[in-house]
């Protein structure tokens, strides 16, 4: 072939190689550069670097057809925890605010200490409750406090049994508070007693212990005006502590409503249970609703209280703590005198003993009358007390030797139910009583809540056999008086 048609086809070729990048010829010497390299990434200053996004914890994967977790009132492992607004120091330690009363360092006895170890948190009782039962000096509940408070919280009606000083009526007047309703103008419950003085003693437990819920407490006897009751029944009451004759009178006039009163609460139940009150109690409940709630609290308990039990209560839950009769804080001793011998006996034990307070009963309001002046002339602080008596001269007797004012108080036994001194450290029976019932609660006005106390009874020659039937009744031991007492057995700070 000639040589043009080889340059040709050269030139072609180098066309085609310099075009495609990859030939020969002319290809090679193009004068277009290649395009220059991109520059090196460089790092941003370190100032500038962002932080790591921090990994978030993965969900919990709940199990198939199980409910979810709620978001509020479960703590770690599913424990409850306290709801909103119920946590932090102010609520946790809310009992350092209060205002408690000095600690009572006398030693207890078991009729007091004997308990489970429950506290009074344990009944999930209103914190305003709670507050008012600290101050006014409880520690932890009594064993009939214990056996009590949380059957009556639970709506049953209750038969209880104890021996007097040991926090009955605190085991009927805590519940009484827990379901009352300050919101509702109603008379919401009613605690019947035999005795105004016993009224005028529960109403101040009452407003102790309820002063921080906002609950009207009204007090009713006889004896007062009954126009100023009715009048206060004009306005707003929540609880009423009455005898039941005089509340009976106002239901009857229907000034008082009962209609929505579902508690009713019989202190000294074995007395209300006489043939002098059973049937104005039977009718006072009659006013009630038909579901309510009956408690009766006693340290003795008739024969009629089974007829009353199956005539008004419904199933009532049995408490017996009267496993022995008297108290064990208290001490008894009689001294075997003439009638005509009394006053200077009397003289020499007030001379002996160290009394912080005692009570000198009286079978009769004619000697009462005349011992309390005796004493007098002997030179001894004396108030005297009696059912015969004026009811506000009764009520200034009673507040003043609660107060302390006098030292030893002369009484018929008007004072001998349920009337709780706590400084009340002798009881001495001038006059020995034919019962034993009579006897019990006597000797039951030393040795309150737990603490020691000293009896002491004059016995005459024709008392003799009321003191055997006594011991034998109570299955207790009454000793001959020794030459001296120790004082450990009874005085306080002994």
């Amino acid at each position: 072939m000639p040589d043009g048609s080889d340059g040709k086809g050269g030139k072609g070729k180098g066309k085609g190689g310099g075009k495609g990048g990859g030939g020969r010829g002319r290809g090679q010497g193009d004068d277009r550069q290649p395009p220059p390299e991109p520059p090196p990434l460089q790092m941003a200053p370190a100032s500038l670097t962002m932080p790591p996004m921090p990994q978030m914890p993965a969900m919990p994967q709940m199990p198939r057809g199980l409910p979810p977790m709620p978001d509020a009132g479960m703590g770690h492992l599913g424990m409850p925890t306290a709801p909103p607004g119920m946590t932090g120091p102010g609520v946790e330690d809310w009992k350092e605010g209060l205002a408690l009363p000095p600690k009572d360092m006398r030693p207890k006895t078991e009729d007091v200490t004997a308990t489970k170890g429950n506290d009074f948190e344990d009944y999930f009782l209103k914190r305003e409750l709670l507050m008012g039962i600290f101050e006014a000096g409880f520690e932890r509940p009594s064993p009939i406090q214990e056996e009590s408070i949380p059957i009556a919280l639970a709506g049953r009606d209750i038969l209880a049994r104890a021996k007097n000083g040991t926090g009955k009526t605190a085991a009927f007047v805590i519940p009484v508070l827990e379901k009352a309703d300050a919101s509702k103008p109603h008379i919401q419950a009613m605690i019947l007693v035999p005795t105004r003085e016993l009224a005028l003693q529960t109403s101040q437990v009452c407003r102790d212990l309820g002063k921080h819920l906002g609950l009207e407490v009204m007090v009713s006897t006889g004896g007062s005006s009954l126009k100023e009751d009715i009048l206060r029944l004009l306005n707003t009451v929540h609880i009423i502590i009455a005898t039941p004759g005089r509340l009976l009178d106002m239901c009857e006039k229907e000034v008082a409503s009962m209609s929505h009163c579902t508690m009713c609460c019989l202190d000294e139940a074995d007395k209300l249970l006489s043939s002098e009150f059973q049937p104005l109690v039977e009718k006072l409940i009659n006013y009630m609703p038909q579901e309510r709630q009956v408690l009766l609290f006693s340290a003795t308990f008739p024969v009629k209280v089974k007829s009353f039990k199956d005539k008004m209560m419904r199933k009532p839950y049995v408490i017996n703590l009267m496993e022995e009769l008297t108290l064990k804080g208290v001490t008894q001793y009689y001294a075997f005198v003439e009638e005509k011998q009394k006053v200077h006996c009397l003289n020499t034990l007030f001379s002996k003993l160290q009394i912080n307070q005692s009570i000198i009963f009286c079978n009769s309001v004619n000697r009462v009358e005349l011992l309390a002046k005796k004493i007098t002339e002997l030179g001894y602080s004396c108030f005297y007390i009696h059912a015969k008596m004026l009811q506000a001269h009764r009520n200034r007797v009673f507040h003043d030797f609660r107060n302390g004012l006098c030292r030893n108080l002369v009484s018929s036994d008007l004072f001998t139910r349920g009337i709780d001194i706590p400084s009340v450290n002798v009881v001495i029976n001038f006059d020995f009583p034919k019962q034993a019932e009579t006897y019990l609660h006597r000797i039951g006005r030393s040795g309150r809540f737990g603490h020691l106390g000293l009896a002491v009874n004059l016995i005459t020659y024709d008392d003799r056999f009321s003191l055997y039937k006594v011991e034998k009744d109570l299955a207790t031991e009454i000793k001959p008086i020794p030459a001296s007492i120790d004082k450990a057995l009874y005085a306080f700070g002994a």
